[in-house]
This record gives C-alpha cells, structure tokens and sequence, in this order.
C-alpha cells in the first residue's frame, strides 16, 4: 500500500503529495463507540497550521479536516477511519525543478528511492 503505514493495533496509513489535491488519513482498529468527531481532529490541525509561524511554510492554507468514513453521528463505527486535507495554496509548477533535482535534507530523493521514480 502506498503512503506511510505505522502501528500493529492501531493503523495509520498516510496518503497524498503536499502538492495534490489532498493529503489525508485512514486509521484502523479504532473500537466503534468512542466519541470522535472533526472538531476533535480540528484543533490538533490548529497547532501545526501552516503560514502562520516563521517556523513553517509560509503557503496559506485552512487545512479543515473531513471525515469521510468511520465516524457517524460523533462516535466511531469500528470501520476504518478516512479523513482528508484539501490543499488550497498550491502551485504545482514550483516542483518541476525537482523532478530531476532532489532538493537537499528534503524526502525527495527518499521518495525517488522508496517507490521508483518521482512524480
């Protein structure tokens, strides 16, 4: 499976390219009945939202979560998790430097590696 996958008993897989149309989640192995809902995700978005910290990219974006499955009326349905990012402030342009040019401590060349050519 593409993206990034983490943990045994709870699973989180990443999906998307900060310069796709989305970028997002899915968690598995959530027990149904817990209260969750996108409030709850949204305010931890709020402590790492971009282009407000000289520490961070400078691109604005809202980065305002959906739940797409898994979470119904504010409590987990035991299915997998899906939620996704819609990016706003892209120019997908800037990246076609890099395309044969990895920038340097940046996961370009990792992801070049990692799954056999660049995109």
């Amino acid at each position: 499976m593409g993206g990034d996958v983490l943990g045994r008993t709870l699973r989180l897989i990443s999906f998307g390219e900060s310069h796709g149309k989305v970028v997002g989640a899915v968690i598995e192995g959530v027990p149904a009945g817990l209260s969750l809902g996108e409030e709850d995700i949204q305010k931890i978005l709020d402590l790492r939202r971009p282009g407000w910290s000289h520490l961070t990219t400078q691109r604005k974006e809202s980065d305002r979560v959906e739940i797409i499955s898994g979470i119904f009326r504010g409590r987990t349905t035991g299915a997998p998790i899906t939620m996704i990012v819609r990016n706003e402030d892209v120019i997908s342009s800037y990246y076609e430097e890099f395309i044969r040019k990895p920038r340097p401590g940046h996961a370009d060349y990792v992801a070049r590696v990692k799954y056999g050519g660049f995109s």
